[in-house]
């Protein structure tokens, strides 16, 4: 009878512990996507890994304030917090959307330290668009 080998994925074979505070990543992408309803600020590396992300509505806004541009800058701050923690000294800013939470969010982290490179916005913008309807006969 063969022998039955351990499946790698499982959890009870990986290490147990936690892996956030190990990883020291000097440079990393800052993604801000500022809707009208919501801000939502996602940490990455340069290789598009997620490290850390927060937005207004788990900094615990609910309802028409997660719009706000105070909620943005919270969502911000809080996003940034945990990275500046792991080493991070330099970044880009990619900005897309058309929310209340764009320049509020781009304030805090110009306050947080991380010298930016560049701040893009990233925003989609139809070159045509979508075909609009037919007209309405009446």
């Amino acid at each position: 009878m063969a022998k039955l080998l351990p499946k790698i994925g499982l959890r009870k074979n990986a290490r147990i512990g936690s892996r956030k505070n190990t990883r020291k990543i000097p440079k990393g992408i800052i993604h801000v996507q500022a809707s009208f309803n919501n801000t939502i600020v996602t940490v990455t590396d340069v290789r598009g890994r997620v490290i850390s992300w927060s937005s207004a509505g788990t900094c615990g806004f609910r309802g028409t304030r997660r719009g706000t541009p105070f909620a943005a800058q919270t969502a911000a701050g809080n996003a940034i917090r945990t990275v500046v923690d792991q080493g991070m000294q330099r970044a880009e800013v990619l900005i897309k959307g058309p929310g209340l939470g764009r320049d509020a969010a781009l304030r805090a982290i110009r306050r947080s330290g991380i010298l930016l490179s560049f701040v893009r916005d990233v925003t989609p913008i139809p070159h045509n668009g979508c075909r609009p309807p037919k007209k309405r006969r009446v």
